[in-house]
């Protein structure tokens, strides 16, 4: 079996309250079993999670950071509302923990593919925002399957940056395989392979970041039904060796 990835072309820039499920949908053939990945820049549009930056007060540590780290104060006051740890400040850049738990530049706060002046934040509950998703798709479409959520995330050890999953509904995140054989037959300990960051991967290579294309359908790729959470995916503390 060969594992296609299909783009859904949005002509339409998505808004507060659109029907995304239902633009799904409608350009979509789906079929059971499908995996669909969609960018967090869509859901946090059609979720109202946009923020006009000439709104934002800045505190006074916002207009400090922002005048050390060459930014706009309400950028900055942005991030820090996003923030529940500052990770670190470097070059300009500033990486910090989301309140989802999540590590990453700018606590997810993202200017690109958005009018001139305003800004996206993460979803709420991108896991909330999945399941939601997954549930208005399968009532519509009569089409039994999962939806992840994608963002793109820089990487501490390596240049460039990839797609990781920061919501999902209807798949296990992660495949531990401790416990099984090697071709060797060695028993494996703590090899776990982070799936639904590897679709969200698989998923940009026709996504892309100005293609028009916020929708990726993942097809033949197997997997048993789940109601797992991305919570999974973020390593606990007491096993970090970073923090």
């Amino acid at each position: 079996m060969t594992l296609e990835i299909i783009p859904v072309i949005f002509k339409k820039e998505i808004e507060s309250g659109d029907k995304l499920a239902d633009l799904i949908v409608s350009k979509s053939k789906l079929q059971d079993g499908d995996i669909i990945i969609v960018s967090q820049k869509v859901v946090s549009k059609q979720e109202g999670r946009t923020v006009n930056l000439s709104l934002v007060i800045p505190s006074i540590l916002a207009a400090g950071l922002a005048s050390e780290y060459q930014k706009s104060p309400q950028m900055v006051e942005t991030i820090l509302s996003e923030t529940k740890r500052i990770v670190r400040m470097e070059n300009g850049i500033l990486i910090s923990e989301t309140k989802h738990g999540f590590v990453c530049a700018n606590a997810g706060v993202d200017e690109s593919n958005v009018e001139e002046g305003y800004a996206t934040l993460l979803p709420e509950d991108p896991d909330k925002s999945a399941k939601t998703l997954q549930e208005q798709i399968q009532k519509k479409s009569g089409k039994k399957l999962a939806v992840l959520i994608s963002d793109t995330f820089g990487r501490p050890f390596r240049m460039g940056q990839t797609n990781c999953a920061v919501g999902a509904s209807g798949i296990e995140p992660i495949i531990d395989y401790a416990g099984t054989k090697d071709d060797f037959g060695r028993v494996l300990r703590v090899t776990a392979i982070a799936i639904a960051d590897e679709l969200c991967a698989a998923a940009e290579l026709v996504m892309g970041k100005t293609l028009r294309c916020p929708v990726a359908i993942i097809r033949n790729y197997r997997f048993d039904p789940a109601t797992s959470t991305m919570q999974k995916l973020i390593r606990p503390k007491e096993q970090d060796l970073f923090r």
